[in-house]
């Protein structure tokens, strides 16, 4: 086995790119600061048009031999894995022999939760040779503080919604299920399972009982791999829940990613939605 070099402070950055912001905005980083990137983007997640101009290959989820060939023809020490990638069913991944190898090591992680899953790509990644980061490693502004972050802040009935939707996160996350839940007035409305964030609130919208109320609270697993897949909000998501008419966002601090945060916070601000850091 091929085993890399010591990462240095300014080694080449692997980004494994999947869907949504989070990937573009650490490219934009290191291209700030002047960091060597590799874009490894995943076919039918990753938006290949906007990383066009770096360094860059597509691949498919199977093709694990073909991405571990890329990620050292480009000197990559340090991976970042950023972005969602969905699932595919087993018959349709079509593995090549190293993908075949990491699907016998998985074993069933493949078809558990997420965690379970990425903790197994994680070890997979660090024995062929390459060390693992997580995205606030390279964005240290993105951890979410404790504390409201504009000018709203959640009244007692917010607050008590927000500490039951914590515990409901919590009990989510030791059965590897979600990150998120809603709350309004003590009922739950929906928990997060496969269909995301997104879907979540969608559903929940047409379940909305009062004129001006109910939270999303997202929370990390009590046993996850905090380098991958941290509970993330942005901008979109608090437009998306003031079009669904619901009263705010609570992320764990600490433990969460806030995307583009200065404009999470004016819009908010604008929209009459508050976000706030909590802990239990």
């Amino acid at each position: 086995m091929i085993k890399k070099n010591q990462a240095t402070a300014q080694s080449t950055l692997g980004i494994l790119a999947g869907s949504g912001r989070l990937p573009l905005q650490i490219l934009e980083i290191c291209q700030s600061t002047g960091r060597d990137v590799f874009v490894l983007a995943f076919e039918n997640s990753a938006d290949v048009g906007a990383i066009s101009h770096v360094p860059h290959a597509v691949v498919r989820l199977g093709a694990v031999g073909e991405a571990i060939g890329h990620l050292r023809a480009a000197n990559v020490d340090e991976v970042v894995m950023a972005g969602g990638i969905r699932r595919p069913n087993f018959s349709s991944l079509r593995p090549d022999r190293m993908g075949t190898k990491l699907l016998a090591r998985m074993g069933g992680a493949f078809f558990s939760g997420d965690d379970a899953l990425l903790k197994a790509i994680v070890s997979f990644l660090e024995e062929e040779g390459f060390k693992v980061i997580g995205s606030d490693d390279v964005m240290g502004g993105l951890i979410a503080p404790e504390g409201a972050l504009g000018r709203i802040r959640p009244d007692q009935q917010a607050k008590n919604d927000i500490a039951k939707g914590l515990k409901v996160a919590k009990t989510l996350g030791e059965l590897d299920v979600g990150q998120a839940v809603i709350v309004e007035h003590g009922y739950v409305l929906g928990v997060e399972a496969a269909e995301g964030t997104d879907a979540l609130i969608d559903r929940c919208a047409k379940l909305r009982r009062e004129q001006k109320g109910g939270v999303l609270v997202k929370a990390c697993k009590p046993s996850q791999e905090k380098r991958v897949d941290l509970p993330s909000i942005g901008p979109d998501t608090v437009e998306k829940m003031h079009r669904a008419g619901f009263a705010g966002i609570a992320v764990e601090a600490q433990s969460s990613l806030i995307l583009d945060k200065e404009n999470v916070i004016r819009k908010a601000d604008e929209l009459g939605l508050f976000v706030i850091g909590v802990t239990q």
